[in-house]
């Protein structure tokens, strides 16, 4: 499973995108900048033998792991395709390793695809070319985070929440709101942890959305300068009560275990496996809602083999294997009919996987530019190397 999703500071694109991004809005279109003329490509040819791969830790298992999770072995049998996978810890890394123009494809995070998006790295894809793209889940496809004006520039491969945990024994009244960490954190002091990365500012400014509408946030990555300073200001204060910014899940489990957190950001997964070793936490989507990650599969726009890319990227999200790396990441899957290969047939209700109303309170994240992704015209939003920078002053 993936130790690390840090989010670390982003190159500013001449096209002024400054960063990748994502969303939880349904509009397929994103006009905030003009990506390089790529086109798709039209049909396939004759596969070359390789693909190499950028992919998150337990993306594309090969049995080196765990001899039972090896979904790359039967890929390369069925297809002739050897893969070779580079492991990348963070979307920064993801995004330089696509530069290089070694790689055929990634597994992009909403924090790295607009940037490859923008620079040219990555090329439109052809859905045609992808099978089993009719079964991924409306609500994934042609998504601010993977798609502009309509044009995909991906495959969806699973998505997850930012979810509140907490120690049932520690904490009480049981929470409901994100208030808890931010507005009463105080209760909890020393004892809060939160998720170390600067797209944390986006969970203060949800919590804005919500507890102080006069600002007017509309969107948790379009933040003005106002906005943004209000964010920032509240995570200022948080900051003295927390005990400790995570990154590694098993960092965050141990110190649920210990008492040294009781309160503070998680994924479903972090909760399922912090209980199945006896810690008494329990995890929600509060009342505000919460962020969230869509990862989606690109193709490089310099691929060497991109025949054997599509080809693996129909197989990624195949039922079955979508269903198998679902549960081995603890995330939900994006195709459709993966719920019914799970071997743990209660994951998908675990997960969410078919649960819309549930992902419409979830804001994928989705990396700030200077235009507004909210529509706004009449202002300049704060772009995500700004967001970098106050993330040091927060920290201290």
């Amino acid at each position: 499973m993936r130790l690390t999703r840090t989010l670390v500071a982003c190159t500013v694109l001449a096209l002024a995108t400054a960063c990748g991004s994502s969303g939880s809005s349904t509009d397929s279109s994103n006009g905030a900048f003009t990506p390089p003329k790529l086109s798709a490509q039209k049909t396939l040819g004759k596969t070359e033998g390789t693909v190499n791969l950028i992919a998150w830790a337990g993306y594309a298992e090969d049995g080196s792991n765990d001899k039972s999770v090896d979904w790359v072995t039967p890929f390369e049998k069925q297809t002739g395709c050897k893969v070779n996978t580079k492991v990348a810890g963070t979307s920064d890394e993801m995004v330089s390793l696509m530069k290089t123009g070694q790689y055929d494809a990634v597994s992009a995070s909403g924090d790295a695809s607009l940037r490859l998006i923008a620079s040219g790295d990555a090329t439109p894809v052809n859905t045609d070319l992808v099978p089993n793209y009719k079964n991924i889940f409306s609500s994934l496809k042609l998504q601010k985070w993977n798609s502009v004006n309509g044009v995909a520039y991906g495959i969806p491969h699973g998505r997850g929440a930012n979810l509140l945990m907490y120690r049932t024994d520690k904490v009480s009244p049981a929470p409901t709101s994100w208030s808890a960490v931010f507005d009463k954190s105080s209760a909890y002091k020393g004892h809060v942890t939160a998720y170390d990365s600067a797209i944390y500012i986006a969970d203060a400014a949800l919590y804005l959305m919500k507890s102080k509408p006069s600002l007017g946030i509309k969107n948790p990555y379009a933040l003005d300068q106002k906005q943004f300073d209000a964010a920032v200001a509240l995570l200022k204060e948080q900051n003295a009560n927390v005990g400790e910014y995570w990154s590694d899940y098993l960092k965050e489990i141990s110190a649920f275990k210990s008492g040294d957190s009781v309160i503070g950001t998680t994924w479903q997964v972090i909760a399922n496996l912090a209980q199945s070793e006896k810690a008494k936490v329990k995890a929600i989507l509060p009342s505000e809602g919460s962020t969230g990650w869509s990862d989606t599969w690109m193709i490089s726009a310099k691929a060497k083999h991109p025949n054997c890319a599509y080809k693996w990227l129909d197989w990624i999200v195949s039922p079955k294997v979508n269903a198998q790396v679902a549960e081995w990441f603890g995330e939900a899957p994006s195709d459709s009919k993966s719920c019914d290969y799970t071997a743990d047939k209660t994951f998908c209700a675990t997960y969410h996987a078919a649960d819309e109303p549930y992902w419409k309170k979830v804001h994928f994240w989705n990396t700030p530019i200077p235009q507004c992704l909210d529509g706004r015209t009449n202002v300049t939003c704060v772009p995500y190397a700004k967001w970098v920078q106050a993330w040091t002053e927060i920290k201290g």
